[in-house]
């Protein structure tokens, strides 16, 4: 629920959306069977509709910049498993129904670049060391999320993530009180907290020596 929720979210139009997926392969299958019955629950319709879950793209210009990193997925050989069509076009709108790839690799365009809508992409992986090796495999760095039982592999994984923030078992936390920003790509310096707010500010310093 929560790998659905976190994507499809504001239609995928969020700066720390986590489109990228890595699955263990022990539970891959089954992981994406159960993530496939939830793609009901986040289909696109009438934003007046308190029932409505996702809404439009922002504009045309974003709707089809979207559909076009679907169309080169599918290209470079992922496994559009369901969605990514435009819908509710009688509507007017610039609706895009939930995409979910399989089957991808982290190079192609769909899992290395910023696509800004509600496109979900699964990398499959065998051991946390390689998990950790695709995840900082990126020119991006501003938020990720870590998913286990297991505190002390929690931790390993997050020190080791280059990522702003690191969630654990949650996605999304957020409190005015914690700094906000990322590596590489992501950002320079950080929002929110006290630490931000000292960015507003200049410090001086007065020598004096007394005669």
């Amino acid at each position: 629920m929560a790998t659905a929720g976190s994507i499809f979210y504001n239609q995928g139009e969020s700066c720390n959306a986590p489109s990228r997926l890595l699955v263990e392969r022990s539970i891959r299958d089954e992981f994406v069977k159960k993530l496939l019955a939830l793609l009901p629950n986040y289909q696109p319709g009438d934003p007046l509709d308190a029932n409505t879950s996702m809404g439009a793209m922002v504009d045309g210009g974003q709707m089809e910049h979207v559909l076009s990193y679907i169309e080169s997925g599918k290209k470079q050989g992922a496994k559009l498993r369901a969605g990514g069509e435009r819908v509710r076009s009688e509507t007017g709108g610039f609706y895009i129904s939930p995409a979910v790839f399989d089957d991808v690799s982290n190079d192609m365009s769909i899992a290395s670049e910023e696509i800004f809508g509600p496109v979900l992409v699964i990398i499959t992986f065998d051991t946390p060391a390689e998990a950790i090796r695709i995840a900082n495999d990126t020119r991006y760095g501003l938020a990720a999320a870590v998913w286990t039982r297991d505190l002390s592999r929690a931790h390993m994984v997050a020190k080791a993530l280059r990522a702003g923030t690191v969630h654990v078992n949650s996605y999304d936390e957020d409190d005015i009180t914690v700094p906000f920003g990322g590596y590489k790509q992501s950002g320079n310096g950080r929002d929110k907290s006290l630490h931000a707010l000292e960015k507003y500010t200049e410090l001086k310093t007065t020598w004096i020596r007394l005669v």
